[in-house]
């Protein structure tokens, strides 16, 4: 029997409780046992917390879908770890196998997860969720390759097919926003264009390689692109928030013949509204699924460049949080925090 920490939900739109659980049970086929040492907090946890997609039917559970951890104990037929291996943990499916879910026991009643979790001492999940890594690279920002790093950089080159030169604008700067304007900075693009409405994130997207900013609380997001872009449309509009307005927003910047991505997830009560004309003359708008990232291959190959300064994802503003301080973390996120809120499990 394994006992530790861990971050759960037992209601939606309540605050997270941080309490000691069980894992009783053996590791079954394909399934790992990870001693975690770092967590990221994403959007998505937000969302969750918040039920955004609608009603939890798994409450309760634990949360996380970004970590950096080791090995300690593998199930049967697990080929692509072993124990000692230092692992990112990621969300989207890797190789390996897809095991079922964990589950634990919490005040004497099954504690739910999915095949990744990562706000805990330890997790079990799949051999797909994790992949292992070599880096010099700081370990607290390892994580950031589960989630955010491998997001930003699929976005830009998988769902948007950047090309040298082009214009792009960001539509929330966040950590994901801010990956997005380094990810098109190292692609060549050019300008490149912060929106956000908080003014501290504003400053980080010049450091991380925007050309300009627009505050949108405060200024006229079309007027100021169209100065900016000297009366041209953007040719890549990526949108991070889910937020409606920011959706049918990027919808009405992009050119002709651009492309929308949409990131952030929306509410499922608040369904945007686009003219679809556009649609019929080679402009486009996608949903990324995690920027159709391969973590098997993306994971080692952004660490490697991230090495060599070229996709700097390791300079991304971290702030470091106890497990205990979780929701003091997620409130100073949905604050608007710069950057990526952390959760130290090392401690």
């Amino acid at each position: 029997m394994t006992t530790f920490n861990a971050a759960i939900l037992e209601k939606s739109n309540t605050d997270l409780i941080v309490d000691q659980i069980e894992f009783n049970e053996n590791l079954k086929a394909g399934q790992v046992l990870v001693k975690v040492f770092y967590s990221g907090i994403c959007g998505a946890q937000i969302n969750e917390i918040q039920a955004v997609k609608g009603p939890d039917k798994f409450l309760p559970h634990l949360l996380g879908h970004e970590g950096y951890g080791e090995i300690v104990a593998i199930g049967e037929l697990v080929k692509s770890v072993s124990v000692g291996d230092k692992v990112v943990l990621h969300w989207m499916p890797g190789s390996g196998i897809q095991s079922d879910p964990a589950k634990y026991v919490w005040k004497d009643k099954v504690l739910n997860a999915g095949w990744v979790t990562t706000l805990s001492e330890f997790t079990v999940i799949s051999e797909n969720r994790c992949t292992k890594i070599t880096t010099t690279i700081s370990p607290i920002h390892i994580p950031l390759l589960g989630c955010a790093a491998t997001t930003a950089a699929g976005v830009l080159s998988n769902d948007a097919n950047i090309k040298l030169g082009d214009s792009v604008v960001v539509l929330g700067t966040g950590g994901v926003g801010l990956l997005t304007i380094e990810a098109a900075r190292a692609s060549g693009a050019f300008p490149i264009i912060g929106v956000d409405r908080f003014e501290n994130r504003l400053l980080e997207a010049v450091k991380f390689g925007a050309t300009s900013v627009v505050n949108v609380a405060t200024l006229d997001i079309f007027k100021e692109i169209n100065l900016k872009l000297h009366s041209e449309s953007p040719d890549i509009v990526v949108e991070t928030t889910g937020n409606r307005e920011m959706i049918e927003l990027a919808y009405k910047l992009v050119s002709k013949r651009g492309k929308v991505i949409l990131v952030g997830v929306p509410n499922h009560n608040e369904l945007a509204s686009i003219d679809t004309l556009p649609l019929h003359f080679e402009s486009a708008i996608t949903g990324s699924k995690g920027g159709q990232t391969k973590p098997e291959v993306d994971i080692q190959k952004l660490a490697n460049l991230a090495e060599q300064g070229i996709y700097k994802f390791d300079k991304l503003p971290v702030t470091m949080f106890s497990l205990g301080e979780i929701n003091k973390a997620i409130s100073h996120l949905k604050e608007g925090l710069p950057g990526r809120v952390v959760i130290d499990m090392t401690k």
